[in-house]
């Protein structure tokens, strides 16, 4: 397709034709009312003239009959301009005026009229010549006829130059429209060339690439704007896809190699059944974490696809903080921690009751995990940690706070990606995934997971926007 042919087929430029016609249908509109007014407007001047000049006329043969109106008849008659006047008998002799040759029985008739005429004082050259008048006839006592018109020349002549200006006006109307929608259409058409070279760039895999913004707030930088929010949103899961696919590879190809060794192992030592159901039962133990990782992924990815939006529902937040710190309170007990709960009023939440859970008992877990040893307590007390939820104006905190290492600010951001194992927890068993669940239901919540320092130890927070009032059940 040609650049002139694609110029034609836009939107914009189709819009700008239908604008010009409508614009265009509106000022031939306006122009020819201007028009027929004018024209009325004159022809009310002309009747408010010839009624005026017959009454003064009238006037005149009242006074002095035939003989005067006659001359004043004539004077007037003499004086150049396009007023008309003839006086004849009841025959139709003409007696006075600059009249001749008028249509059959117009002098016959009393009133207005629209006739062709001829003026005595015209050349013969020019005898063959018609013109156009408004005249209006009037009988006299006596049966003597009276005459006065205008030529409309005038008339017609101003009628049509006000067409003409008015056909040149549209005209240049819509040539400077056509122009202006050209330029209109090739400015909005260079704008979207660009996006369009935008988008095959990243359709050619370059996912960095972004819609260029001109900058003056229209509804194209509006919207190239908000494309390349999405672009961003786009490329950072694709590189979060990337560093998942990598670290499943990096991560879990030890546990299996580990996996395949032991059952190896277990084929070529193995000589009595006890050995051989150690070895089934450690097998059993590698599969379990396999799993638990994987299980963890799914959710992760559950949370963040927006699927689980429709299992949300009121529930009591501070429930779910008593439920898990009973569920964990053994394990804590059995490592010498203690393990208290803050959650003494009801903290309404609307969401995924499991997923909450779930991320809440991810953060008392590592707590536990990464907690100090009775050994390495200070002062002799044992290490503590407390598990909250607290309502703080339009959002619940739901707050796990431990005196263990901690994880440094620098290191914070790093935490909640997946498969992220600091330094400090390469000792602990796990896959890394604890944190970027926790972090993955609370963005599903239109909330956020923050890292704070708990001096000593590691405080995490998972806000939550505050839900209705809960109905008691029953």
């Amino acid at each position: 397709m040609t650049a002139l042919g694609k110029l034609f087929r836009t939107t914009t430029f189709k819009l700008t034709l239908v604008y010009l016609t409508v614009f265009a249908m509106f000022a031939a509109f306006l122009l020819g009312y201007f028009a027929l007014n004018t024209r009325r407007l004159i022809d009310e001047q002309i009747t408010d003239t010839v009624n005026a000049e017959i009454t003064g006329l009238s006037e005149q043969y009242s006074q002095g009959g035939i003989r005067r109106l006659v001359i004043a008849v004539d004077a007037r008659a003499r004086r150049p301009g396009s007023s008309l006047y003839l006086v004849t008998t009841f025959t139709g002799e003409a007696l006075a005026g600059n009249v001749t040759a008028l249509q059959p029985g117009i002098i016959d008739k009393p009133g207005w009229a629209q006739t062709v005429y001829r003026r005595l004082d015209e050349s013969e050259v020019r005898e063959h010549v018609e013109h156009q008048a408004l005249v209006r006839v009037f009988q006299l006592p006596g049966g003597f006829r009276l005459l006065v018109g205008r030529d409309l020349d005038e008339r017609e002549r101003l009628y049509h130059i006000v067409l003409a200006a008015g056909r040149w006006s549209i005209a240049i109307v819509i040539v400077l429209g056509l122009a202006g929608g050209l330029f209109v259409t090739r400015r909005v058409l260079r704008r979207v060339d660009a996006m369009t070279e935008t988008t095959r760039t990243i359709m050619g895999g370059d996912l960095g690439g972004r819609l260029p913004v001109a900058g003056t707030g229209d509804e194209l930088d509006r919207l190239a704007e908000n494309l390349n929010v999405m672009l961003e949103r786009i490329e950072a899961l694709m590189r979060g896809l990337k560093e998942v696919s990598d670290n499943i590879a990096h991560d879990l190809k030890t546990p299996l190699t580990r996996l395949r060794n032991r059952c190896e192992q277990a084929l070529r030592t193995s000589s009595s059944e006890t050995e051989y159901r150690a070895a089934l039962e450690a097998t059993i133990g590698e599969s379990d974490n396999l799993i638990a990782t994987f299980n963890a992924l799914l959710m992760i990815a559950r949370a963040e696809s927006g699927q689980a939006r429709g299992d949300m529902k009121e529930f009591d937040a501070a429930e779910i903080a008593h439920d898990v710190c009973e569920l964990y309170e053994p394990l804590a007990e059995e490592k010498g921690i203690a393990l208290k709960v803050e959650a003494d009023t009801a903290a309404p939440v609307n969401g995924n009751r499991e997923l909450v859970s779930q991320a809440l008992a991810n953060l008392v877990d590592n707590a536990i995990k990464y907690a100090e040893p009775v050994d390495k307590a200070v002062n002799g007390v044992a290490p503590e940690i407390v598990v909250r939820a607290l309502s703080e104006g339009d959002h619940i905190l739901l707050t796990v706070a431990d005196s263990g290492p901690g994880i440094p600010e620098s290191d914070r951001a790093r935490a909640v990606e997946r498969f992220v194992r600091l330094e400090q927890s390469r000792s602990q068993p796990g896959s890394g995934l604890g944190l970027s669940l926790a972090s993955a239901v609370a963005r599903l919540h239109g909330g956020e997971l923050t890292l704070e320092d708990n001096h000593p130890g590691l405080k995490s927070i998972i806000a939550l926007p505050r839900g209705g009032p809960l109905q008691n059940a029953g």
